[in-house]
């Protein structure tokens, strides 16, 4: 019984690979019956999360997962830094990837959402601020400052999806 459950939900995560691996839409629903009780099933609305919306049409949607994959990257450049004790590079980094330039400023009030957009702004600036922790080469503050800046990714991504 355990190992038809495991199997379904196996499949199932294969299946959501694959579409987004493919760009296809995804499933509506996801129905996991169990043998303890078949006539029950178990939904999950995909996107009903509890988040707020930002309503983005297509074009948006990209170019916002574009953005969100550089900052992610931005990040994990600067892990591998400070790992180095690169703290020059860390700063650049931080500075110019995720930091409050004009860009960025523009692109946090272009979705319409004051609440959205203080939030992005807040997360600049503290990139800002985590560029100047780095340029003091200790890693306890660069790692707290770090810390500090992605606990405003955790806010956003808890808060809104596309």
């Amino acid at each position: 019984m355990k190992f038809n459950l495991l199997l379904t939900i196996i499949g199932a995560s294969l299946l959501f690979t694959s579409c987004e691996s493919k760009n296809e839409a995804k499933p509506e629903k996801v129905v996991v019956e169990t043998k303890e009780a078949p006539t029950k099933k178990k939904h999950s609305k995909m996107g009903d999360d509890g988040r707020i919306s930002l309503n983005l049409n297509g074009m948006q949607k990209k170019h916002q997962l574009k953005n969100m994959r550089s900052h992610l990257e931005a990040v994990q450049t600067i892990v591998q830094l400070l790992a180095e004790d690169n703290y020059d590079e860390a700063s650049t980094v931080a500075y110019e990837q995720l930091g409050s330039t004009t860009e960025m400023k523009l692109m946090c009030a272009s979705f319409g959402d004051k609440n959205f957009e203080n939030l992005g702004l807040s997360f600049h600036s503290s990139a800002d601020d985590m560029s100047e922790v780095f340029k003091n080469k200790n890693k306890d503050e660069s790692l707290k400052a770090l810390s500090n800046t992605m606990g405003y990714c955790i806010q956003c991504h808890a808060t809104y999806r596309q």
